[in-house]
This record gives C-alpha cells, structure tokens and sequence, in this order.
C-alpha cells in the first residue's frame, strides 16, 4: 500500500495524489495548475503515472484545481471510473466544459498573435478540448452519497463526507486491506468555513490512520461573516456615492450564490436600495444557481425549507442574469451604479477581465476580492498593490478603490483546521493544498502526529 503525491505539493493548485493498493492505483482528484505562465506549462506536462494505469478517480469536489485536468487524463489514455457525489457529477459538467471553451479561445488568441495569418487547420491547440472534456464526461460512474461506504473495488472501501466548501464538496475516507494488513486514509479535499447561510458546515471527521489535509488557510484566522457583510454593503454605498461600479471577481460555485443570497437579505433588510442593479455576468455561474435547488443534502436547512417552499433565496428584483456575450458587452455602457460580478475569482480568464479593463482605471469604481487568490495571478498582483496591471494585453493603471474581504472565504481557517485534524486522532499528517509558509505555520502547531509535507512526485509507504 503507497500513497503518493502529484500536484499541489506546497502550493496552492492541482490537486493529484495517487493511492496504490491490492492492484489497483487511485487518484484522489486530478486538478489544474493555476496561476503563472510557468504553471500553464507545467499542467501540459507529463503526468508522473502512466494515464492508462489509473483504476479508478475520488473526486473530492468540482473547482477546477481539482478537477482541471480530467480531460487531459482521458485524452492520455485513462479508461477508468470516476466517482463523486451526485451535486459534484452536476457541477463538474459545467466547470470542465467552460474550461474547454476557455482553453480553445486562449488558444486561438496566442495563435492570431504569434500567426494572424494562421487558418484554423493550423492554429495552436488547446490543453485540451471540448471533445475531449466530453469524452472524460463519459467516465463517470456511480454516485457517491454522504455517510454511505462504497465498495471501490476489493480491499478498497470509500465514504465520502460532507466537506462543507462548495455544493457537492466531500472529505473522503478510504479503507484499505492488501496482504492481511489494513489502514485508513482520509484526504480533507477543500474543507469548508463553518456557519455558512447556504450550506452545511463540514461533517465531524473519523479517527484514522493517515490523513492528507488542506493549510489554504494554515496560518490566519477569517473575519466573522458578520462584520465581513457589513464592509461589503459600506464598500458599494461608497462606490456608488463616488458614481462608479462595484466589480467582483467571482468564483462560480458557492461564492457567486452566497453573494447573491446576502444581497437580497440587505435589500429585504433595507440596508440597500431595492432599486439595486446586479448583474450576474457568469454563464457557469447562473446554470450553478440553478442546480441548488435541486441538492437540500448540501444545504442547511433554512436553505432548504426555502426552495422547498418555492422561495427563490436567491431573488433580486434588480438581478440580471448575462449569459450571452452581447449582455455581458451591453454591461459596460453603464458607468456607475451597479454591482457586477464576473468570473473568474483569480482574474485569470472568464468575463471580470473584461470589466476589469474598464473598471480599474477609474477612482470612482471599486473591485472587491472575496476569496483567495493564488500566487501569480493577476487578482493576487492588485491584491498585493500593483499600480498598473496588464488586462487583455493592455496596461491598465490600479486607480479603482481594492477591498479584500476575507470572511466569505468558503476554505476553513486555521482554528477550524486545527480542531478537525484533531478529531482525526492521526498518527501520521501529511499537509497539501497550501503555499509553503502557511504550511510550515501550520505544521508548528499540530501534536501528536508525524508532520510530512511532501514534494511533488514523492511516495510513501502506507
């Protein structure tokens, strides 16, 4: 039995870890490198496995570095199942779908740069595309549910728990026998920040042998919810006391909802202007709206009573879903007064890029951040104070007002990881999932366990 490591390794993407056992070798998670232009060409790399070998794929949940790479896996020969819940299978539809597109119009763009005089039989190809995310589709298998043990295949029982991060989103636990000998692994996935208004916190986690965890957020404490909503409504009557428009970088699955969610309890509240214009501009990000309603096993229960009554929690009389590009464009006639929130949540593609070009430059708009941004990305360089940034090739100087609000983080922090490796009792930690110096901070204060922090390709016997 052997656990090794193949992707976010002291970092913060690309989730790849590969458990072998009783002949049989799986993956928990196969996710995108994102960030950099180093990490694009890292995630075209070969894999550190042999595609074809892969039994079987543990999908803790669907963002996209964790799940970014499927397509690529199956276009490199992986004939295997995939297994994740039912909320996840939904999820991931859209997200490797979206990337696809993503892809193949990076890839023409770079091409119409390098080679404008390219023809289509000619142009650069993407990482991968929508076929090929099509066909990885294809791989789905059976559907995990929360708390129930699933048969893998022999020697090899999983149980996915709820992790609380997103819709769908699971902490799995996998028991392993070969030999006459047995262990157990539990592989955090993205663990979620408790006492959230749509979904359920993470489950209480079991005692086990081994567990691979998450440090996104090792080394800092989230502000409560509460004050964190408080400086959003300030952040957007400022804004638009100066005239200009609130931008929001936004992850498509559970931030895009939960934001929304805050916003029609403000409106009902008073705190804002029923006459508040938002617009959704997210086409993954208004189908992922949708599909709420059809999962009360992620939701709390005052989410689920909600849909169950046909209350749309969700519902803004000022709401404008942008789905097709010419809403999105028709978004930047409007010069003040609006909220608009765009993918992607890092900035590195999606719609926001558009509206950041337009946004940026000008004092009297504000871009507020509302969740992590990975090293490298353009949202972590305004973060960070950059003065002039480069959007769609174009030099845009940082003159909007920047808000980082930390207390919509959908990851756990630091107390709440702590207390759930706890509940672990683990004898042996390995960390992922995280930059190194938040690790590191981590890693100081955990007892009673053996502290690994392993490097990308090493391995392990279990």
């Amino acid at each position: 039995m052997r656990l090794s490591f193949h992707g976010a390794d002291r970092s913060v993407t690309g989730s790849c870890h590969l458990i072998e056992c009783a002949g049989k070798r799986i993956l928990i998670d196969c996710g995108l490198h994102q960030g950099s232009r180093e990490l694009d060409d890292e995630n075209a790399e070969p894999f550190d496995f042999d595609a074809a070998d892969i039994d079987y794929i543990l999908l803790t949940h669907a963002h996209l570095d964790h799940c970014g790479r499927l397509p690529l896996l199956a276009k490199r020969g992986f004939r295997g199942e995939i297994i994740t819940t039912a909320a996840s299978r939904e999820l991931v539809r859209l997200v490797l779908l979206d990337a696809a597109h993503l892809l193949e119009e990076e890839a023409r763009r770079r091409e119409r740069r390098s080679r404008p005089w390219a023809t289509s039989r000619d142009q650069a190809r993407p990482l991968y595309s929508t076929l090929d995310a099509l066909n990885c589709l294809d791989r789905f298998g059976r559907i995990a549910v929360y708390g129930e043990p699933l048969q893998v295949a022999p020697g090899v029982q999983a149980t996915f728990i709820d992790a609380g991060h997103i819709l769908g989103s699971a902490s799995i636990v996998i028991k392993l026998d070969e030999g006459g000998r047995s262990t157990s692994v539990l592989f955090s996935g993205d663990l979620g920040n408790a006492g959230r208004p749509l979904l359920r916190g993470p489950d209480a986690p079991p005692q086990v042998d081994v567990v691979v965890m998450e440090t996104t957020y090792g080394d800092r404490l989230h502000k409560p919810l509460g004050p964190s909503i408080d400086e959003l409504i300030g952040a957007i009557a400022e804004t638009f006391r100066r005239g200009g428009n609130v931008v929001i970088p936004t992850f498509a699955l559970e931030r895009a909802q939960e934001l929304l969610f805050v916003l029609s309890e403000a409106v009902k509240d008073g705190r804002l202007a029923p006459s508040l214009q938002i617009f959704l501009d997210s086409p993954m990000a208004i189908s992922a709206t949708e599909i709420f309603g059809r999962h009360p096993e992620c939701l709390t229960a005052a989410a689920a009573e909600l849909f169950r009554r046909g209350r749309d929690p969700f519902d803004l009389h000022g709401l404008h879903f942008s789905r097709e590009t010419a809403e999105s464009i028709a978004i930047n006639t409007i010069r003040g007064g609006a909220i608009i929130m765009a993918g992607a949540g890092m900035c590195t593609g999606g719609r926001v890029r558009h509206h950041l070009q337009r946004n940026l430059g000008r004092e009297q708009s504000s871009v507020v951040f509302v969740g992590y941004a990975a090293a490298g990305t353009l949202a972590r360089r305004i973060i960070d104070g950059a003065r002039e940034v480069i959007v769609l090739g174009e030099e845009i100087p940082v003159k909007a007002r920047i808000y980082t609000i930390n207390g919509f983080s959908a990851h756990a922090d630091q107390a709440e990881l702590l207390a759930w490796q706890r509940q672990t009792r683990a004898r042996r930690t390995f960390l992922v999932h995280g930059e190194e110096g938040a690790m590191t901070r981590f890693a100081a204060r955990l007892a009673a366990t053996e502290v690994v922090m392993p490097e990308s390709g090493q391995s392990f016997e279990l």
